[in-house]
């Protein structure tokens, strides 16, 4: 008798339609090595197992969000290690890195109050970033009120941080900087506004005069600090991408595992023969 081979792949049979494809003919065959019995469903048709299904859990996602590399590790990943060890470096840069800029800020502040600031007042107060960036651009910051008593007379001499902001102030409300409009006139009015708002109190008083030496050690304090801080910044870039990339990794991992074991329960292979009616 001449037979066809026939090779079919399916959805898992039931007992009994596999029961109706014997009758007929055609006979299931297990892959090599597995049992065809009607009591044994085999390997290949089963459902994943369940310490299958705990490693391609949603909470190994979770769990790289929190700790880049733990998701990994609860996938049995070898590339954990990887993301842990570059966690453990950005963090040991981050907090060098600060801790640096925090020293240095330290230093440049009270060199700035023990040189700079020590002839106006005997306790300075601390001022905000902006302020030491501006004492480093200038080498004083000239005075509030040039003429004691009386109405509000700006620093003129322009190399000043507070001379600056009036010739800022008068090239912004007046029409001609180098003429200025009466007292109480708008102009005038807004000019003296932006001025009290932005220069130097009296208070923060500075000048690096008699002082270069100091102020040149100020001044390279002060970008040591801002570098440190601009590099702890990139440290913790490093962080917030390693984390991004661990979560990432987990879930493609989880989704690609999940979908081959879906995809090992609904097939398997069917080998069969089927008589040939003209053959004798």
């Amino acid at each position: 008798m001449l037979s066809l081979a026939l090779i079919v792949s399916m959805t898992p049979l039931l007992p009994a339609r596999a029961q109706r494809l014997t009758n007929s003919g055609i006979q299931p065959v297990a892959p090599v090595g597995w049992s065809a019995s009607r009591d044994h469903v085999p390997r290949a048709w089963e459902l994943p197992s369940r310490d299958s299904t705990r490693r391609t859990t949603a909470w190994s996602v979770l769990a790289s969000a929190m700790v880049p590399g733990t998701g990994q590790a609860i996938l049995r990943q070898d590339r954990f290690v990887a993301y842990l060890a570059i966690e453990a470096y950005a963090w040991a840069r981050y907090v060098a890195d600060a801790r640096e800029g925090k020293r240095a800020r330290a230093s440049y502040r009270r060199l700035a109050s023990d040189v700079a600031r020590r002839r106006f007042t005997d306790a300075p107060p601390i001022g905000n970033f902006d302020y030491y960036e501006r004492m480093e651009k200038y080498v004083e910051s000239g005075a509030f009120d040039a003429i004691d008593g009386g109405d509000l007379d700006p620093e003129a001499d322009t190399t000043t941080a507070n001379g600056a902001i009036w010739l800022l102030a008068r090239q912004t409300f007046w029409s001609d900087p180098e003429a200025a409009p009466p007292r109480g006139s708008p102009e005038y009015t807004f000019a003296e506004n932006f001025y009290r708002e932005r220069a130097i109190a009296p208070e923060y008083r500075w000048s690096w005069t008699d002082a270069r030496l100091e102020y040149a050690e100020f001044r390279r304090t002060i970008r040591r600090s801002n570098n440190a801080y601009r590099t702890s910044l990139q440290d913790l870039g490093l962080v917030i991408a390693n984390h991004a990339l661990s979560t990432v990794d987990a879930f493609v991992t989880v989704r690609l595992r999940r979908q081959v074991d879906a995809t090992a329960a609904q097939r398997f292979e069917l080998i069969g023969s089927i008589p040939a009616p003209w053959a004798h």
